[in-house]
């Protein structure tokens, strides 16, 4: 599993499941819209979407959030963009690469459960972010599968 993981050639021969590939494009494709939407839009990405009462900070602690919540994004955005070039270009990687993104989640969530946001009301960004963290799982696992002719 291990040599699936840290394959010694990076070229495009990929052989887990074709699938994992279709999947992993759907995610970049969601996290990157999820990423922009943060940089330039982040004041309703976070009210309404995260349901992070913002208005009610300080101008100068909306700012200040705001800043730090479009430099999040930047770092997704830049994930997702890293995600696009193994996919295209990097296949054997993909493996490592939705281990990376599973790991990333996870930590943010450590974050998220060690320094809370408070929040109100029901948003729908934290149940769009499981979903696509079920679909990045299912894509690793498929990733691991081998099979009989290269991608």
């Amino acid at each position: 599993m291990l040599k699936r993981l840290l394959p010694s050639v990076a070229d495009f021969t990929y052989t887990g499941s074709r699938v994992s590939l279709w999947l992993l494009g759907l995610v970049l494709v969601m996290k990157l819209g999820i990423a922009l939407g943060a940089i330039f839009n982040g004041h309703d990405a976070a009210s309404v979407a995260d349901g992070i009462p913002i208005d009610t900070y300080t101008p100068h602690g909306t700012r200040a959030f705001l800043s730090l919540f479009a430099a999040l994004g930047l770092s997704q955005f830049v994930l997702g963009v890293l995600g696009v070039l193994v996919l295209v270009r990097y296949r054997p990687l993909v493996p490592l690469f939705l281990l990376m993104l599973i790991i990333e989640y996870l930590a943010r969530k450590g974050i998220n459960a060690w320094l809370p946001i408070e929040r109100t009301g029901h948003a729908p960004g934290g149940a769009i972010n499981w979903a696509i963290f079920g679909v990045v799982l299912l894509a690793f696992v498929l990733s691991l599968r081998q099979k009989e002719r290269a991608v």
